[in-house]
């Protein structure tokens, strides 16, 4: 997996993963010298090439001096997430259609941001975790769990079986800022354009709405999560 730019590089450094190389910008300057001074005491090989080499590698365009090499992202099994969480304090985020790799790396930065125990997907019909969604992240992927299933209603399952209240977010739920979010909690969020699916939702205990006073009538998937995300940090200060 190719990885870009320089807060994405850093924080894979931070997260162990197992790194091949790093090619980096001749005579560094700034926080390219303290990502060198990462890789080198972690063991990782550094290259430094031209620019031109930089740029004629780079997937994004916007390596910043720094592109890493390392293992394709490794996904987690639904229960280590599960097993990882606090006693009655779980807290879990679904994706469900969520195929915007923008839409996926915000997400995943969110889920970190909040301290979630890791993030959802499904293996059909949904973006997966490469290198765009890691830059997007911010490097919050190298850091959070993310499973990838092949059922997101066995996974709502078992989810209720450990004790998880699931909450999907829709338009036509309740108040999100009269729910009790206490004990452990999953929240869904669906695909811009369909929102929660249909099945998705009849599993869900709860369907929770961020009242709107504006006139657009919708907001950003990620942006919708981050406010019930921390909806749920709040019970929990």
């Amino acid at each position: 997996m190719q990885t870009e730019g320089r807060n994405a590089v850093s924080e894979l450094l931070k997260s162990g993963a197992t790194i091949e190389k790093i090619m980096m910008e001749s005579n560094p300057q700034g926080s390219l010298n303290a990502i060198f001074a990462k890789a080198r005491a972690a063991g990782v090989r550094v290259q430094f090439v031209d620019k031109k080499v930089l740029d004629k590698r780079s997937a994004t365009g916007r390596h910043q001096g720094c592109i890493a090499f390392s293992t394709d992202y490794k996904y987690c099994a639904l229960e280590d997430i599960i097993s990882s969480a606090e006693q009655g304090k779980g807290f879990v985020i679904i994706c469900d259609g969520i195929e915007d790799v923008h839409n996926l790396g915000s997400i995943i930065r969110v889920a970190e941001c909040a301290g979630a125990d890791g993030v959802v997907i499904p293996s059909n019909n949904s973006a997966s975790v490469t290198e765009a969604v890691i830059r997007i992240s911010a490097g919050a992927a190298n850091h959070v769990k993310v499973a990838k299933v092949n059922s997101l209603g066995n996974a709502i399952e078992k989810l209720k079986k450990a004790g998880y209240w699931l909450y999907a977010l829709e338009a036509d739920g309740t108040d999100i800022y009269k729910a009790d979010l206490s004990g452990s909690v999953a929240l869904v969020v669906g695909g811009e354009d369909s929102g929660v699916k249909k099945l998705t939702r009849e599993k869900c205990d709860f369907t929770l709405s961020i009242p709107l006073r504006g006139k657009v009538n919708s907001l950003n998937a990620s942006v919708a999560l981050g406010i019930a995300a921390y909806e749920v940090v709040k019970t929990r200060l």
